[in-house]
């Protein structure tokens, strides 16, 4: 019998659950992008391929898959519990069709949002790229456009504009390549986080899209977010997936692998480099109820990771 594989420090401590996950004949991935886990833990992974969302049960087991039309746009994965009536929503965040989508857990279309008509911000030149979504408790919408012109737009539940804000830069309010985009729930109220990848950074708003302030230690290229109790995890492009506590401070970086991102060829290096317990290039992570973690990385053929909490 294998020795297990362990990662993770003393109080975060994780075996790699190698093989989870395997796909039925017939289906293969495209760049995996998003991951999120449902109340029944089970585990659905969004990838660029014609079968863009693939459904697992928590042992790995094969359930399903449908997506067709996200093939090729597939980047941006939430999935969200509406307080309202109690039942969880998928919403998508397509680059190809520059879409915003929500559907039911089996894929039934529900909502579309394209980008908002601002001529001040786009037009045949400046396009809309949005590359994340999330809710807040109120049912809001908000949409990251990471690789257009970096601007935050709000919209209401049903997909009604309300404001923008953003543009490139550097200083308070300003991002580059906000690439992920979710709601803080820790605190006495809620909060926007923005990965603002290129300046290795999160930004932290208000609901109405005010700056609060910067979380800019242990960051190099943050992707997106998964809270988790008071816990923060976020994948890192730069090979590795980071833990923040509830001040946001660093617990501890997990897979990491300074080496990855520095190969020639990445993320699409070869099958040989890669290695169960190393992330090359993480660009979507989720936790299930037990505390579970599972990590989607951004390599053409896909690459899923769950690993199992120990203590």
């Amino acid at each position: 019998m294998s020795e297990k594989l362990i990662i993770g420090n003393e109080s975060h401590s994780y075996e790699v659950a190698q093989g989870w996950g395997k796909l039925p004949e017939g289906i293969t991935y495209g760049y995996t992008h998003g991951i999120v886990v449902d109340a029944n833990d089970n585990v659905y992974v969004h990838n660029t391929s014609k079968d863009s969302v693939v459904v697992f049960d928590k042992e790995g087991n094969f359930l399903t898959s449908w997506g067709a039309e996200f093939e090729g746009g597939a980047h941006g994965f939430y999935l969200h519990r509406d307080d309202a009536d109690g039942i969880e929503y998928l919403y998508f965040a397509d680059t190809n069709r520059a879409l915003v989508v929500k559907t039911t857990l089996s894929g039934d279309v529900l909502l579309e949002i394209s980008g908002p008509e601002r001529p001040d911000l786009y037009d045949a030149e400046r396009r809309y790229v949005p590359t994340d979504v999330c809710v807040a408790p109120n049912g809001d919408i908000y949409v990251s456009d990471g690789y257009g012109q970096f601007y935050i737009h709000h919209y209401d539940a049903k997909g009604n504009y309300i404001r923008s804000w953003g543009g490139r830069g550097s200083e308070p309010g300003k991002v580059k390549e906000p690439h992920g985009i979710s709601i803080n729930l820790r605190g006495d109220e809620p909060e926007i986080y923005v990965a603002d990848r290129r300046n290795s950074r999160i930004q932290v708003f208000t609901l109405e899209g005010e700056h609060k302030r910067f979380v800019d230690h242990n960051l190099d290229l943050p992707c997106s977010f998964y809270f988790f109790g008071d816990e923060v995890y976020m994948p890192d492009l730069d090979s590795r997936i980071t833990v923040l506590d509830k001040n946001d401070r660093l617990i501890t970086h997990l897979g990491e692998d300074q080496q990855a991102y520095k190969q020639q060829g990445w993320p699409n290096l070869p099958k040989e480099y890669y290695r169960p317990d190393k992330f090359s290039s993480p660009h979507g992570v989720c936790v299930d109820s037990q505390g579970n973690v599972y990590v989607a990385e951004w390599i053409f053929d896909g690459r899923i990771t769950k690993l199992i909490r120990q203590k």
